[in-house]
């Protein structure tokens, strides 16, 4: 079963996801030195939350999980990261007790939910609807698909979402190729024409 979220909580949820680790790349240095063992940066102004271990510290599955994250900060639109610096200040400024009810909020989500607050709000709040679709794209696909997801409106991302959960298993890669090939411009006219279906 997944979590939903409404959307004033959304920004304050993809906060507490940047500040416990979900997308902490910007506290993290740039570029990644792992020869010098440098320790990652903490957010100093939570204090409701756990200090990351130093990178010497993290096993092989740790620093990959930390490469993904940071790959989904840095694939991240400006205007997502802005928002998401924002919603950290308001996070950071709550007292310590609400940052850990947001906390226990966030980890009780289903695990695909959590990680698809890794492609910024917008996309992240329709992420559970549109894991069908998108949970499993090929990694020839990958960057292409979400750039896709990241230019659709609010709108467009609910149609789609429909969509994805309407498509049966077996129609759902030939119906990711079928819009990933589209135009922009084509794009509303595909969705809409698929909803009606």
């Amino acid at each position: 079963m997944r979590s939903k979220c409404s959307r004033a909580s959304a920004p304050l949820l993809l906060a507490l996801c940047a500040m416990s680790g979900s997308l902490v790349a910007q506290t993290l240095p740039a570029p990644l030195d792992e020869t010098t063992g440098a320790p990652v940066t903490v957010v100093a102004s939570v204090p409701a939350l756990e200090a990351p271990k130093p990178w010497n510290q993290l096993d092989a599955a740790a620093r990959d999980d930390v490469r993904a994250r940071y790959a989904a900060w840095q694939a991240l639109t400006s205007t997502e990261r802005e928002r998401i610096r924002q919603a950290q200040a308001r996070v950071a400024s709550l007292p310590a007790d609400q940052q850990r009810a947001l906390r226990t909020r966030f980890d009780s989500m289903d695990r695909l939910h959590r990680d698809g607050w890794r492609l910024g709000a917008q996309v992240g709040r329709h992420y559970p609807a549109l894991q069908a679709l998108f949970g499993f794209v090929p990694a020839e696909q990958r960057a292409q698909a979400l750039a896709l997801l990241q230019a659709l409106d609010d709108t467009q991302l609910a149609q789609l979402a429909v969509i994805s959960q309407r498509s049966a298993p077996q129609d759902r890669p030939a119906l990711r190729n079928e819009l990933l090939a589209l135009a922009p411009a084509a794009r509303a006219g595909w969705l809409r024409a698929h909803l009606a279906r």
